[in-house]
């Protein structure tokens, strides 16, 4: 006798937990399994129907895996201390994402440090609240700026940098993107720390001691006690009486100093010239190994700080790159209903070395941006002020994702993928982000005076779907409003819903 399986029920998609389901762009919403004839033994059977019972009472709900994927609302603290705090949204590339890019946000209290340090990653900050000093190293010199509120910019991967809350009273709040594409492997992303770091120890403090008192020229009791000192992590006050007494005095020292501070540690001095001649030749082998590891010491800290024995600069700047504000400047495009910013390569050519570009959006209450796609880029985009709606379309027109956002939200829309976001009549909605191209992106509207489907109209258009021109062109031409549209959604406010994981 022949095992016959019979089953009617229908089963849901949204229960199926399989890779090849959860990636795909046809998403039907329901599978009937009928009359299915099952030839086999009994083993058949039996493990046919465990993998029925599974399907039915242990799926995966593929709308969470869509939140998941493209509204990212679950930062990860990666180092904190009481002066400052640097969280993180991760994302990886993958079928969907053509490149990952990593949101961070920085914290700082009034007079902090953020310790000089140097990441495998590129690094492009946004000053949100406050104002800040950076300080980095460019073309093998130290170049200071001051950067204020809406002003953007680029630390290369390895470029060894600090940053100072210079402002009077006031938190310093920067939204950073990381991009991954120099990085090591070893995690989101590796930082590297001078002084300080999230296990209160310098990356110096790992070389032996007798490494050090070469390389510095110093006794082994003075290094010793500098770089086998525990700190109190890479976010420290200074100023006060909490500072370490190391970072206090280097940010008060005058920018020559500081250069010569830095020079100090890239230097490998020759032996004092009135050893005693015996004392030479007993120690000459000891002595030769010491200074072979000192100029290998001083070629990985010339990695660090950069070739510090050039001429020093009087300028503050060094010759390095302006910064850019992002709220100086004019919208690319503006209506009553709001407006937005794109910056590309060609306008901030710092952007061209990561291949980012950077916009910036601001929609009235009650106004949407109408759907539109990016044929260039990825964007990331951060909620800075209010809450609306997002909805993501998949290539096939099925809906991806149709959620509300709020300020602190980072949200992903992948390259190609149809979007739109709407404003709460309740106030204005602006979110800020990066994309993965430096290049003018472009995007295509898909409704509106200047839509695709305007300029395509015709019968061509037309017997696309099925209508006829006239028909079609009264549906293209009823918008008189482009890029930026009046709405007619409306979103109750919710308890909370104005609060976000970084609230400005």
């Amino acid at each position: 006798n022949t095992p016959r399986l019979t089953c009617t029920k229908r089963v849901s998609l949204c229960s199926l937990d399989t890779p090849f389901i959860n990636h795909t762009f046809f998403h039907p919403h329901q599978l009937y399994v009928a009359s299915n004839t099952v030839m086999g033994n009994k083993t058949t059977l039996f493990l046919l129907l465990l993998l029925l019972l599974f399907v039915l009472s242990h799926g995966v709900d593929t709308t969470m895996a869509s939140n998941n994927l493209f509204l990212k609302r679950n930062s990860k603290s990666v180092v904190k201390t009481d002066a400052g705090e640097m969280r993180v949204v991760k994302s990886h590339s993958g079928r969907i994402l053509d490149r990952s890019m990593h949101i961070g946000f920085i914290d700082m209290e009034p007079k902090s440090l953020f310790v000089p340090q140097y990441l495998d990653s590129n690094l492009i900050i946004f000053i949100r609240r406050g104002e800040t000093k950076l300080g980095f190293i460019y073309n093998d010199e130290l170049a200071e700026r001051l950067l204020k509120i809406g002003d953007l910019y680029m630390i290369p991967a390895g470029s060894t940098f600090y940053l100072v809350n210079i402002g009077e009273a006031q938190r310093l709040q920067i939204i950073c993107a990381i991009d991954p594409s120099t990085n090591l492997g070893l995690d989101t992303f590796q930082s590297f720390y001078i002084g300080g770091g999230p296990n209160s120890r310098s990356l110096l403090s790992g070389f032996d001691s007798i490494i050090l008192k070469t390389a510095f020229n110093e006794s082994r009791t003075e290094v010793e006690k500098i770089f086998s000192k525990e700190l109190d992590g890479p976010f420290v006050y200074v100023g006060d009486s909490h500072a370490p007494s190391l970072w206090t005095k280097f940010l008060q020292l005058k920018k020559e100093d500081k250069v010569q501070h830095l020079k100090k540690m890239v230097q490998d001095q020759d032996q004092d010239q009135d050893q005693d001649q015996e004392e030479e030749e007993e120690e000459k082998e000891e002595e030769e190994e010491e200074k072979q590891t000192s100029r290998l010491w001083g070629k990985l800290l010339e990695t660090v700080f950069g070739k510090v024995n050039g001429k020093i600069e009087n300028k503050d700047t060094a010759g390095s790159p302006d910064s850019y504000n992002l709220y100086d400047k004019k919208p690319d495009f503006q209506n009553a209903y709001g407006w937005s910013k794109a910056l590309h390569g060609g306008e901030y050519p710092p952007l061209r070395k990561p291949n980012i570009g950077v916009f910036h959006v601001n929609l009235t209450a009650g106004s949407m941006l109408v759907p539109h796609v990016n044929p260039r880029a990825t964007e990331y985009g951060i909620v800075l002020r209010g809450y609306g709606k997002l909805q993501i379309v998949f290539p096939n027109g099925s809906n991806a994702i149709n959620t509300k956002i709020k300020q602190g939200d980072v949200f992903v829309v992948p390259r190609y993928f149809p979007f739109c976001q709407i404003a709460s009549r309740d106030g204005p909605l602006e979110f800020f982000g990066f994309s993965t191209s430096a290049r003018n992106n472009k995007p295509q509207f898909l409704a509106g005076a200047v839509s695709l489907l305007k300029t395509m109209l015709g019968p061509e258009l037309a017997a696309a779907f099925g209508v006829s021109e006239d028909t079609m062109r009264r549906t293209v031409d009823a918008q008189p409003e482009s890029v930026i549209v009046p709405s007619t959604w409306a979103a109750p406010p919710e308890d909370g819903i104005i609060e976000g994981a970084h609230a400005a």
